[in-house]
């Protein structure tokens, strides 16, 4: 069974990538490339926000028994997200039966973050429903807080305005 520790140990395994940028262009180089090819889609330079969420979870599974009952009748590689797009993470997650939170309820570490500009991320602290600014940790962002910037996007952490959430997906089931 899945507790709060263990999903803390997701912000964990995004935090190891902080600080990886894009190399020899946009949305290119080699970690960039590992992240996408954890989607459906084949490795190329599309903004990969989602790719790097779907890397961190698949690297997570890893740490989890089989049998753990958040993958339901899945099997683990089954029940992991592919996709490329930052909104449809919620699809995914609806489907899988995980939690789907408001932006303003409590954050926890390990929490994936949707934004409404479609992106999204990692929260990396927990912080209660009443703290404007949540930690995050993102992939195809800038270190400035820019999407697709001219100057390298990479994975950094950030603190973001809750305002700008979506929703969070808490790798729990309903």
């Amino acid at each position: 069974m899945i507790d709060k520790a263990a999903r803390a140990n997701i912000a964990r395994i995004a935090l190891t990538q902080d600080g990886v940028r894009e190399e020899g262009g946009n949305n290119c180089g080699p970690k960039i490339r590992m992240y996408q090819a954890a989607t459906w889609l084949e490795p190329a330079a599309w903004p990969w926000c989602a790719a790097f969420v779907d890397w961190v979870i698949a690297e997570w599974i890893k740490t989890l028994p089989s049998t753990d009952p958040i993958f339901g009748s899945m099997l683990p590689k089954a029940w992991r997200p592919l996709t490329a797009g930052a909104l449809d993470l919620i699809n995914w997650a609806t489907m899988r039966k995980l939690r789907v939170l408001p932006r303003n309820t409590d954050v926890e570490a390990g929490d994936i973050v949707v934004f409404d500009m479609g992106h999204c991320g990692f929260a990396t602290a927990d912080k209660v429903r009443t703290t404007p600014l949540i930690q995050t940790i993102e992939g195809n962002t800038g270190p400035a807080g820019l999407r697709d910037a001219s100057s390298g996007d990479g994975v950094f952490q950030k603190k973001r305005d809750r305002s700008m959430v979506r929703a969070f997906i808490r790798m729990e089931r309903t």
